[in-house]
This record gives C-alpha cells, sequence and structure tokens, in this order.
C-alpha cells in the first residue's frame, strides 16, 4: 500500500476532531480487540500505524451488483481508527457497537468504514466466515435495504488496494 498517498490532507482540523486517534499501542490494539472480541487484521493495524482513521483520498470501491448508493460502486466518507478518544474510534460513542445496538446492523463483525449517507449505510469486516481470529472479509451493509449485505473484498488489503477516486464513475447516469 502506498501510505503516504492513502490519507487526504487535514486542512480544517476536522479529521483530527472527530476520526485521527493517536497512533496505536500494542496495548490499545489488544484492548480494542477485547471489546470488540475479534483480531483486527494485520494490514489495517499497518494502516493505522500510518494515520489512524480519517479521510481518504479514494472513496468508491466498484461493485459488481447495485447497491442503495450507485449501480457499480459504494462510496465511503472515512475509516475509523483503533481507539475510543475520538467520535469515530472504531470503540467509541459512534464506533462499530453502535451501529450494530444502536442502528440495528447485523453483528457480523467489526464495522469500520462510514459512508456518505449519514449512517444508512456502512462497510465492515466479516467474521461470520473466518471465526473471530481469522481473516475477515469486506461487505458493505445498506440499512436502507433491510440491511442487505453485499460482499466487496476477500480481506482488507485488498479491499485497500482497490479503492478508486469518485472521477472514475459517470455519476450522469446516478
Amino acid at each position: 500500500m502506498e501510505q503516504d498517498q492513502f490519507w487526504k490532507p487535514d486542512t480544517y482540523g476536522s479529521q483530527a476532531k472527530d476520526y485521527i486517534e493517536s497512533p496505536p499501542t500494542p496495548d490499545m490494539i489488544a484492548s480494542v480487540e477485547d471489546e470488540l472480541g475479534y483480531k483486527l487484521p494485520a494490514s489495517y493495524v499497518t494502516l493505522m500505524q500510518t494515520q489512524n482513521g480519517g479521510w481518504p483520498i479514494r472513496t468508491c470501491f466498484p461493485t459488481t451488483e447495485a447497491t442503495g448508493w450507485a449501480e457499480d460502486h459504494i462510496a465511503i466518507t472515512s475509516i475509523f481508527g483503533i481507539g475510543r478518544s475520538k467520535l469515530y474510534g472504531l470503540c467509541s460513542k459512534l464506533g462499530s457497537q453502535s451501529a450494530i445496538e444502536e442502528l440495528g446492523y447485523p453483528p457480523l463483525g467489526i464495522y469500520f468504514a462510514d459512508c456518505p449517507s449519514a449512517g444508512h449505510d456502512m462497510v465492515a469486516l466479516d467474521y461470520r466466515e473466518c471465526g473471530p481470529t481469522g481473516e475477515p472479509s469486506v461487505v458493505h451493509v445498506d440499512q436502507g435495504n433491510n440491511y442487505k449485505i453485499t460482499w466487496l473484498a476477500p480481506d482488507i488489503e485488498t479491499f485497500i488496494r482497490q479503492l478508486v477516486t469518485a472521477d472514475v464513475f459517470d455519476d450522469e447516469d446516478e
């Protein structure tokens, strides 16, 4: 992964305020894994060591089926950091457990990315096939479509590598 080309610069301090956690320590990683009940994928931890949460430059992921967002892709707004001190950390007020407990998302793993729909769809690490210590796949869950689950990638590294910028898609047809 080209980490230096991944994160948007935090020009206004908005990311730091709500998204960017302190660099994850081994103790923090273990604490978050314990609280969530799942082992975090190594490639996710590596990405968070470059910047622990925030807004990526590439925010769209191509799909082979239509979603509530578009006919051919999903979009994300941000990726949650490993922690609980920011509004959008994995274990924070609006983190993964909040999506399950307060918004009714299915308990399939860890919700790690939000979408531009203001909570009506999210991206998750799906541990249903691999168990809590395995390598999860990545799925899109659409609350507005009865929590429809769309498979995206076999792992987080593939998901991150295949993100593209919005200009790849012709939005005139949507």
